[in-house]
């Protein structure tokens, strides 16, 4: 059965398209099994039925015509029951069905079995056979195995069209195409690929005739492409921060890498290879050395340089760089891969939103695309994109949703949201310099994240009160190596200068997961489980100590510093925090540095910390949450794996309950508990954060001034009695439920939909 298993799955993947792989299925079972007949339903979603798609032993006919409701007949309580169904005389139970034309009455023996993935039903597979039997327990395994299989595939024809053209070629109308939400808002625009340049996998391998002229080739495609991002940088400027301006300035050093450059010249002049292979070699070789740390910062590194690598390969080939730019006055641009390169192709007035078939909302792209503005949707998988080249679509990055071709009602519906958009973000700008205070007058503090010093005219003009979060580790992650100990002085110095006295909470190195240096790879099998955090600061007291001092020097002039250190799992852990820190100061003083001792927090982020909050809260002066790992780790949950992604939702009862435990526990021993995260940023789990206790909220600038709209709409008593509904209900549907309907009532209801 196995050798017949696997030249099954392999006629299936060799198969030209969907019909040939289906007939390809039902044949070769009813073969291999020895029965009559083998048939396929597959799932119509958008009608709820069951459609026949393919058979050996019925009537040929019948493919693609008939159509089964989801309660009708035996396939239906297949899909429903989600288990095989074996049944010795199929038209003794009460639930067959005959399909005239169809079915014969002397197939007496039936055997079904679901198609799943991902908690889909995808179809139903069935074998017939004359004899009245059960079909033996290896017949079953073996046809559950094949539907496994044959799963798969079908999930991969979903998510490029090929099911639903399958099973409705005659539809039109408005298609849905669903992703990960990459930065909120909504656009309407015409779809543009951008059509980048020669792949370097397609260079052919040849000699050089003329060294000389190949080493002025590259070295003048290099300039081209170098100029192209200067110029890139420069137009998009208006638009961008200065944080995001930075990755060109990131790009720009990738390019002018001595080593990339290096390596070039040397296969051209050395080893007389043409320019184009020896470009090859050496950008390739780099980017399976990113790949290989299947790290998700890396990964996307390693795109970059292959991005760079393009282009300059498309000089060196063509010969010219200029690229047309999109026609469509508002352009919503899709690529598989997308880059700060594709981005900067367009114009920005024309540029209305972004959909990657790869990345995550962690990419580059996707954070780009929040500080400018628009929408984008992340990781719609493998689909044919070619096809949506020039078609009016609808992005809505709220739901991660892109809508090709819509129709006129859905077309109004996505206007009247846009205009309303628009009429709320002018709305709420008056609340920037307005306190955040509840209706009654209860006040919670509202702080800014920020990660690099060009945050910081953002932060100002936000309304924050203070930064609750300041990840040190971009300032890590930008360069080739450690910075010393002046250079982090001078960024910590500006960044406490410029917001005192607004207090500043900087978080001490922050490595390893999804964040690993360039310089310094962390290759482990789960590095979410691993090391990082305060393990790694730990176990490198010279990194830690170089960095405490660092601080404390920058704060001894404004003294609006605050502390915070990361991923803490154990109070020894703490501990051994505080002994270094007290080592730093110690040093500083003998070394003639009036510097003070400033406020020290731990960010819970794990279990073990969140149930330790008692402890931890005597050791230190303020508890800092991190609800998103606090939530991966709780629900067991990667947020970027497409297959569980929907699992992850922060309120989950079992998140809200350990979070108001967390909160009741730092205020027992009469600390302070700060609330930070993708949650911070929702107004509705704003509001329920409130209503717990939370002493303050820190969250993204563009977040602002929606949860500052929402709390200032609620009365704390209000807050208090949707935090004891909540944490009463049992699942996240009801919470979300209640949230909403509390939150249409306050009149919030234009950002309800930015917490389905």
């Amino acid at each position: 059965m196995l050798e017949t298993l696997r030249r099954i799955v392999q006629d299936v993947s060799a198969a030209p398209d969907l019909p040939s792989a289906l007939a390809i299925t039902v044949n070769q079972i009813r073969d291999a099994m020895h029965v009559a007949a083998c048939t396929l339903y597959l799932a119509d979603e958008d009608n709820r039925e069951y459609v026949l798609m393919a058979t050996a032993g019925l009537n040929p006919r019948a493919v693609g015509r008939v159509r089964l409701s989801r309660q009708q007949g035996l396939i239906g309580l297949v899909a429903e029951r989600q288990e095989p169904l074996n049944l010795e005389d199929a038209a003794r139970h009460p639930r067959f069905h005959l399909v005239q034309d169809v079915d014969k009455e002397d197939y007496h023996a039936f055997l079904g079995v679901p198609l799943i993935q991902y908690r889909r039903v995808l179809g139903v597979l069935t074998i017939q056979h004359t004899a009245s039997r059960q079909f033996h327990p290896a017949e079953v395994d073996f046809l559950v195995t094949i539907a496994a299989q044959l799963a798969s595939t079908l999930n991969h024809a979903i998510l490029s069209g090929a099911t639903q053209e399958l099973l409705n070629p005659l539809a039109t109308g408005t298609r849905a195409l669903q992703g990960i939400a990459g930065a909120p808002g909504v656009a309407m625009g015409i779809v543009t690929i951008p059509h980048l340049l020669a792949e370097l996998d397609d260079v052919p391998d040849r000699r050089a005739f003329d060294p000389a002229a190949e080493e002025a080739a590259f070295r003048a495609a290099i300039a081209t492409v170098d100029d192209e991002l200067r110029v890139a940088c420069e137009r998009l400027s208006p638009l961008l921060p200065p944080t995001e301006q930075a990755l060109f300035t990131v790009h720009r050093m990738m390019l002018g890498s001595d080593n990339l450059i290096g390596d070039t010249l040397a296969g051209i002049l050395q080893a007389g290879r043409w320019a184009p292979a020896a470009w090859r070699d050496a950008v390739l070789a780099r980017v399976r050395l990113l790949e290989r740390a299947e790290d998700p910062y890396l990964s996307a590194r390693a795109e970059d340089i292959r991005d760079l690598g393009r282009r300059v390969l498309h000089h060196l080939r063509a010969g010219s760089g200029r690229q047309t730019e999109p026609v469509a006055e508002r352009c919503v641009l899709v690529a598989e891969e997308m880059s700060v390169a594709h981005l900067a192709a367009v114009p920005p007035e024309r540029l209305a939103g972004l959909v990657c078939l790869r990345g995550s909302a962690l990419s580059h792209v996707a954070i780009l695309a929040r500080a400018i503005g628009i929408p984008a949707i992340m990781g719609l998988g493998d689909r044919p994109i070619g096809r949506y080249e020039g078609c009016a679509v609808i992005v809505d990055g709220y739901q991660g949703r892109i809508y090709i071709e819509p129709d006129p009602a859905v077309r109004e519906e996505y206007r009247q949201l846009i205009a309303a958009e628009a009429e709320l973000s002018a709305e709420l700008n008056a609340l920037r310099d307005q306190p955040t205070v509840t209706r009654d007058g209860h006040p919670l503090s509202l702080y800014a994240k920020a990660g690099l010093l060009t945050d910081i005219a953002t932060v100002r003009d936000s309304g924050a009160e203070g930064i609750g979060l300041y990840r040190t580790e971009f300032a890590f992650m930008v360069r080739e190596s450690f910075p010393s100990e002046d250079e982090q002085y001078q960024i910590y110095r500006q960044m406490l200068a410029a917001l005192t006295p607004r207090p500043v909470v900087m978080r001490t190195l922050d490595i390893g997961g999804d964040k690993t240096l360039p310089y310094f790879p962390i290759e482990e099998k789960n590095p979410f489980l691993g090391w990082r955090g305060m393990r790694f600061t730990l176990d490198h007291p010279e990194i830690f100590l170089t960095q405490l001092r660092a601080m404390l020097r920058a704060n001894a002039e404004s003294n609006n510093l605050r502390i915070l250190f990361p991923m803490i799992t154990t109070v020894e852990e703490v501990e051994e925090a505080l002994r270094l820190l007290d080592q730093a100061h110690r040093e500083l003083r003998e070394d003639g540095w009036p510097a003070a001792r400033p406020p020290i927090g731990v960010m819970i982020e794990v279990p073990s910390a969140a149930w330790q909050a008692a402890q931890l809260a005597r050791k230190v002066d303020f508890l800092s949450v991190g609800t998103n790992d606090l939530t991966q780790y709780l629900l067991a949950v990667d947020r970027d794996n497409a297959h569980i992604a929907g699992l992850y939702d922060n309120l989950h009862p079992a998140v809200l309950k350990t979070i108001a435990h967390i909160i009741a526990e730092g205020h027992r021993a009469d600390r302070l508990v700060n609330l930070c995260g993708e949650m911070a940023a929702d107004p509705g789990a704003a509001v329920l954060l409130l209503g717990m206790g939370a002493d303050s909220l820190s969250a993204s600038t563009v977040s602002l001034p929606r949860v500052k709209w929402a709390i200032r709409s609620f009365p704390q008593a209000e807050t208090r009695e949707l935090a004891r509904q909540a944490l009463q209900l049992d699942t996240v549907r009801q919470v979300r439920r209640l949230l909403n309907d509390a939150l249409r009532r306050a009149g919030l209801g234009e950002i309800v939909h930015e917490i389905h």
